[in-house]
């Protein structure tokens, strides 16, 4: 279990395992709260799912929250440290979580949120009431090596939800070591082929299954920079102090960087990046090529979701010969480009982008069956909502998208939850919210609103405040329009790919 962490102390004593901007552990201090953790786990209730939920900004407690609740048999919840407490208490009832971490920005949410559910207690490393202190918590655990015997569980991811409300993923088989015991699935993290891609830095939030990476390849001896909310330069700055070798970043985080004054992209040693996974949108292409040319063809793009993983990868090398494309599928998937009665279209045809799984599991959402059919035309065919083409060698290039999902920085909104609450607002006779271009965050939500009364109607500027007021900040729009019509059919849908279009214009 924890034993590679206690080896690698005597392999390599006094190297820092893990480290953020307030704290570093080395591999022996590493093991020590890693065990205590897992034993704390293992002496609770954690009811049928055996559940937690860390709900907090990154840090090192973070991380280690994470993996020590894997080590410790429990299926762990990362929670967006941007939600409400209402939203907090929503996936923490729908998940089951017993155990709720927070970080000192979450604690005040986390504790109301926690009040409404079934959360036994919360422990945070902070000092606020309610909370049960990280330092004081571990205290009381055992160090001993925790039992290994019990059954790995994967992660429970959410994802903002098309009726409103967020819906439950767990981590699929492609992103999940397996293994019959937690003994196993951490000899299967050990052997995985990262330790020859260097110490690996976390820059996106760890909620999301990139970044948490960084925590798992801890059991694979490779050693991790946590860093807090993103800045381009200090990440530069990490990359050559702690000469990094890998990380996980979205478009967003390319685009800052290259906006940075050239002396100050020139002042950095980036030469030690080995391998830097692109994920969470599509990159345009002239950002692409702008980091290549920078950094060198050190990129892989990973195309996917949470529900099933990668589906499509592409190196740089690829890229630079397919630019703009998203790669070719891996296995067990094979993509498929489908016209609108579900028939394949011939290369080079736009059509809706689908996606067999070989496995047959396809897309499964926690307690919504029904969600998870919907998401299929046949049993392991599914789609996550792009319209695309494939050319002759089988590389797929997206090209527009038929379900309402944005992507801004990386990051799943669905409209729907914008939509609803704005729709209670008193001005507001209909609503529709829509992705525009953003230059930086790629898209960003754009609400389209026909006023009860145009000639008493507030300023957008007062509406999105209010909406801000009733729901995570992230998924409010970000501008807001009055309009006369929102073009509703006789059957009462909005055609959204229409309300875009206008916006798109020329965006290649």
């Amino acid at each position: 279990m924890t034993t590679f962490a206690r080896q690698l102390g005597g392999r390599r004593p006094g190297e820092v395992a893990v480290r953020d901007g307030r704290k570093a552990l080395d591999w022996t201090q590493l093991d020590d709260v890693l065990n205590r953790v897992a034993n704390g786990l293992q002496s609770l209730d954690l009811g049928p799912g055996r559940r937690i939920a860390v709900f907090a900004e990154n840090a090192v407690e973070t991380g280690l929250a994470n993996l020590g609740g894997l080590i410790g048999g429990a299926s762990v919840v990362p929670v967006n440290f941007h939600l409400t407490a209402d939203e907090v208490a929503y996936i923490l009832n729908d998940s089951g979580a017993r155990l709720l971490f927070v970080g000192p920005e979450t604690a005040e949410r986390g504790v109301a949120a926690a009040a409404a559910s079934e959360v036994i207690s919360v422990v945070g490393w902070c000092d606020e009431p309610g909370v049960t202190s990280w330092d004081g918590w571990l205290a009381a655990q055992s160090a001993e090596e925790p039992p290994g015997h019990l059954p790995p569980r994967p992660n429970l991811l959410y994802t903002s939800g098309t009726t409103g409300r967020p819906k439950g993923t767990e981590l699929p088989p492609t992103m999940f070591a397996g293994g019959d015991t937690v003994t196993e699935h951490i000899a299967n993290l050990a052997a995985a082929p990262v330790a020859e891609a260097g110490t690996h830095l976390v820059v996106g939030p760890m909620y999301h299954t990139g970044p948490l990476s960084g925590a798992r390849s801890l059991a694979a001896g490779v050693p991790c920079v946590i860093l807090g909310r993103f800045d381009a330069e200090r990440t530069l700055k990490a990359i050559q102090d702690h000469r990094i070798g890998n990380t996980v970043m979205v478009p967003t985080h390319f685009v800052r960087l290259l906006a940075l004054p050239d002396d100050v992209k020139a002042r950095y040693d980036v030469s030690s990046l080995i391998r830097v996974a692109h994920t969470g949108a599509k990159c345009p292409v002239d950002v692409k090529r702008a980091m290549i040319e920078w950094w060198g063809p050190v990129f892989t793009d990973a195309y996917g979701a949470s529900e099933v993983g990668t589906t499509c990868a592409i190196t740089s090398e690829e890229w630079l010969a397919h630019p703009g494309s998203v790669g070719r599928a891996m296995p067990p998937f094979e993509a498929m480009i489908l016209d609108d009665h579900d028939n394949p279209l011939p290369p080079n045809t736009e059509g809706r982008l689908f996606f067999k799984d070989a496995t047959g599991r396809g897309v499964i959402y926690h307690n919504d069956p029904e969600k998870s059919a919907a998401a299929h035309i046949a049993p392991g065919v599914f789609t996550l909502g792009e319209i695309a083409y494939m050319d002759e060698d089988g590389y797929v290039y997206i090209t527009d998208r038929f379900s309402d999902m944005v992507v801004s920085g990386g990051v799943n909104i669905y409209p729907a939850e914008a939509e609803q609450v704005l729709i209670e607002h008193d001005a507001v006779l209909d609503v529709a919210c829509i992705g525009i271009p953003h230059p930086e965050m790629g898209e960003e939500l754009k609400a389209l609103a026909i006023p009860q009364d145009p000639e008493t109607a507030p300023s957008g500027a007062a509406v999105i405040a209010w909406c801000r007021e009733r729901l995570s900040h992230y998924k409010c729009p970000r501008t807001f329009d009055w309009v006369d019509t929102l073009g509703r059919n006789t059957m009462g849908k909005i055609n959204k790919r229409r309300l875009r279009a206008p916006y798109w214009e020329g965006q290649g």
